[in-house]
Order: C-alpha cells, then sequence, then structure tokens
C-alpha cells in the first residue's frame, strides 16, 4: 500500500484552494460526491500524494459533523489498494473495525471504503481502489 491521499475537512473550499495553491500545487480535480455529502478538490504534483479538501454539502454531513466537533484540520488518510473488498477481509481478520464492510463509490469513481478510527490510532483510514 502507498499513500494515495491526505483528507482535510474545511469549511470555505474555495480559501482553502487558495491557500494550499500556495504550495505550488495544482488542481487534478474537482467535484462533488452527493452520497457523502461533500465537495471536493484534489490537489497535487506529477506522481505525488495528494492534498483531498473536503468541504461539506450540509451541516447534517459526516465532514459537516466532523467540523462542528473538531474544526477544520486532517479528517483522513488514503491508501491505495489494487483490491478494496480484498483488503477489507483482511483489515477484518485482524481485528479492526470497518466504518464499510463493502467497497462503495467515491470520488473519481474510484471504489473506497473506511475503517474505523480507533483502529488507525486515532485516524480515519481510507482504502482507494487504483
Amino acid at each position: 500500500m502507498r499513500l494515495h491521499h491526505v483528507g482535510i475537512a474545511v469549511e470555505d473550499l474555495e480559501a482553502a484552494k487558495a491557500r494550499y495553491l500556495l504550495l505550488g500545487c495544482r488542481v487534478v480535480a474537482e467535484g462533488e460526491v452527493p452520497a457523502q455529502g461533500v465537495r471536493v478538490a484534489l490537489l497535487g504534483g506529477e506522481g505525488e500524494a495528494l492534498l483531498e479538501l473536503l468541504a461539506p454539502l450540509g451541516p447534517e454531513t459526516p465532514v459537516g459533523r466532523f467540523l462542528a466537533k473538531r474544526g477544520p484540520g486532517l479528517h483522513h488518510l488514503a491508501f491505495a489498494v489494487e483490491d478494496v473488498a480484498r483488503e477489507l477481509s483482511r483489515f477484518k481478520e485482524q481485528g479492526a473495525k470497518l466504518i464499510d464492510e463493502l467497497p462503495r463509490p467515491g470520488f473519481g469513481g474510484h471504489k473506497v471504503a473506511f475503517l474505523h478510527p480507533s483502529f488507525g490510532l486515532g485516524v480515519l483510514w481510507e482504502l482507494v481502489e487504483v
């Protein structure tokens, strides 16, 4: 597995993009994932791990609740895998608490699944099929 992206919860996507673009990265993709209630901006450079800025579509979405409880900041680490379903089974066998028992559609059409932060030592983990 390799680091695919770092998810960062933000209140204002445009303001966050402007700040992170100061690092010299570029916008790779933008869009919404209505099923997860977020607007997304994916930032990065060639061959590097990406930054995924996440702004909630409303206060009752997962990212909206996260922001209300913790404020802006690190939301999750995402790891690239070849087969999300296989990795979910492997993690479950190792005692991981899963948020998703099965892969679901994520940003950019990738299959994704989340592992509970208790397994990630306080950090939400996302598996991204690439």
